[in-house]
């Protein structure tokens, strides 16, 4: 396809939960590049406890797959589209699902659950706490705001406001709210894009990466891109990830 054509796709092709399928061969990373495996740090949880939050649960595919689930699993999601996705999925499952608008208030009320989980969602740290039970735990694994900065630098635009997101942040912010960092680790993985459309599809998707993205404002940078990329040089790009266990004190 033209660039033209690659463009309007990246700008409609359906895109529903966080189902990243639809970028296979064109958005690519090496296999199992991280050190850790968040799912598997979830897993070898669950059999230890009957209450279960997960944060951000998108289309709720990831909490989906880790059935079978403690007796009492609740999932929170602020993406409007992704309620009845992940309601119908989760539901029959007895999973409740709670809209939320805001990290600082979460509808449960204090020591509902002895496990919160977190992938990639934004929360607050104090308003973790307060949902946990005494010793209960939280896992999570955020994005990093060094994440794609080649993408911003390709198309000229604005760094992350939250560039310094990172590991010790992330630390401090947890200890400082009352929980002991049991476990810990950060990961760079190089990633590439390899067509203009799969780069306009994740730019329409994931608004906060460069939030005045349109393909008009862009263009110039955008068609210079799309050229290299078809003489077969794809935009090298990298994933900022970090990961903790944090126990609450």
């Amino acid at each position: 396809m033209g660039y033209d054509e690659l463009i309007a796709e990246g700008l409609t092709t359906p895109f529903e939960g966080w189902d990243f399928g639809v970028f296979r061969g064109r958005l690519t990373e090496k296999a199992d590049a991280l050190p850790w495996s968040y799912e598997r740090l979830v897993r070898q949880r669950l059999p230890q406890v009957g209450s279960l939050l997960d944060l951000g649960t998108g289309g709720g595919e990831l909490l989906a797959s880790l059935a079978p689930l403690p007796p009492r699993t609740a999932a929170t999601e602020g993406y409007e589209p992704n309620l009845p996705i992940a309601r119908r999925r989760l539901e029959p499952m007895g999973v409740e699902v709670a809209e939320v608008g805001d990290d600082d208030a979460l509808p449960f009320a204090d020591g509902s659950f002895e496990l919160v989980v977190d992938r990639h969602e934004s929360y607050d740290p104090q308003e973790v706490r307060r949902v946990l039970t005494r010793d209960g735990v939280f896992v999570t694994q955020q994005v990093g705001g060094r994440d794609l900065e080649e993408v911003n630098q390709a198309l000229g635009a604005p760094p992350h406001t939250y560039r310094d997101w990172d590991l010790s942040a992330a630390a401090a912010e947890l200890t400082d709210a009352g929980f002991e960092i049991t476990w810990q680790d950060e990961a760079r993985v190089p990633a590439a894009f390899h067509d203009i459309g799969a780069l306009v599809l994740f730019l329409r998707i994931t608004s906060w990466q460069v939030p005045d993205f349109e393909p008009d404002r862009y263009a110039h940078r955008l068609r210079a891109l799309h050229e290299e990329m078809e003489r077969g040089h794809p935009l090298e790009v990298t994933y900022h990830r970090f990961a903790l266990l944090a126990a609450r004190t």
